[in-house]
């Protein structure tokens, strides 16, 4: 089982264009009896593009930053969700009352719609939310249940230590930026379950990632792998680093299973 993060691994940070020898290579892994399973901080509704682009139609993805797990299937949005296992759902209330309590300046909120986009408080800029973005008066954001509840502000970095206080996971994505999710939550609880269900042994499972969020998955997998671009406390993390993005890192660890499962 090959878990693989999406933005600074397969992808510029946002982007939707995949190299096309990664996809042949990701191709070449499930020829080989690989599972392939994408395990990123994007939402659904990000996570599906990528999915399509590498050709994947079976299997599982994980999204929100393992608060959403979904099978790949076939029809119109090409997955299948069984809402009341596989997504985990957070406390807006909570989440929101402690940002506008810390009366951070600039504040934007936005509570994940999944498969769909975000509703949020103001328009993000674009580019930086994948899918539609629907405004609502802030009152009504919480109410909402959501696997993800973004927070950007250029001090939004005051609320990690409140919000993980009050048991929530609290992921930093950028300078003014955290994903909110789920307490006990990470990509590595998710990829379990996922490794679970496929019946793969736990010495057979390899991660490969560049971010804080990938750290826990680079623990988790048997063959934890960082990007070479990674900051220091993600390359520590991994048994290996390998090349950066625009040196097709991933295609390389792709290569190297040349033995079939």
């Amino acid at each position: 089982m090959i878990a693989l993060d999406i933005d600074g691994t397969i992808t510029a940070s946002g982007s939707l264009d995949v190299p096309a020898m990664t996809t042949a290579a990701v191709s070449r892994a499930r020829a080989s009896g690989h599972h392939v399973v994408l395990a990123s901080g994007r939402s659904l509704a990000g996570v599906m593009p990528i999915a399509r682009a590498l050709d994947l139609d079976t299997g599982w993805v994980v999204a929100s930053n393992g608060a959403v797990i979904a099978r790949l299937a076939s029809g119109s949005d090409g997955y299948e969700l069984d809402a009341g296992i596989d997504v985990q759902l957070l406390d807006s209330r909570l989440v929101i009352t402690a940002a506008l309590t810390a009366r951070l300046p600039a504040l934007g909120i936005a509570v994940e719609e999944i498969g769909v986009g975000y509703y949020v408080d103001a328009l993000f800029p674009a580019g930086l939310l994948r899918g539609n973005q629907t405004v609502l008066p802030v009152h009504e954001l919480q109410t909402l249940a959501s696997p993800r509840i973004v927070l950007r502000a250029p001090s939004v970095h005051a609320l990690v230590n409140p919000l993980r206080a009050v048991g929530l996971t609290v992921t930093p994505a950028g300078v003014d930026w955290l994903d909110v999710t789920p307490g006990g939550l990470s990509k590595a609880t998710a990829l379990e379950t996922v490794r679970r269900r496929l019946s793969v042994d736990p010495t057979n499972t390899i991660a490969v990632g560049d971010s804080d969020n990938d750290i826990e998955a680079l623990r988790w997998a048997a063959r934890g792998v960082a990007m070479g671009d990674a900051p220091e406390i993600v390359r520590a993390a991994a048994d290996e680093v390998t090349g950066n993005l625009q040196e097709h890192g991933v295609v390389d660890v792709l290569r190297s299973l040349t033995v079939a499962r």
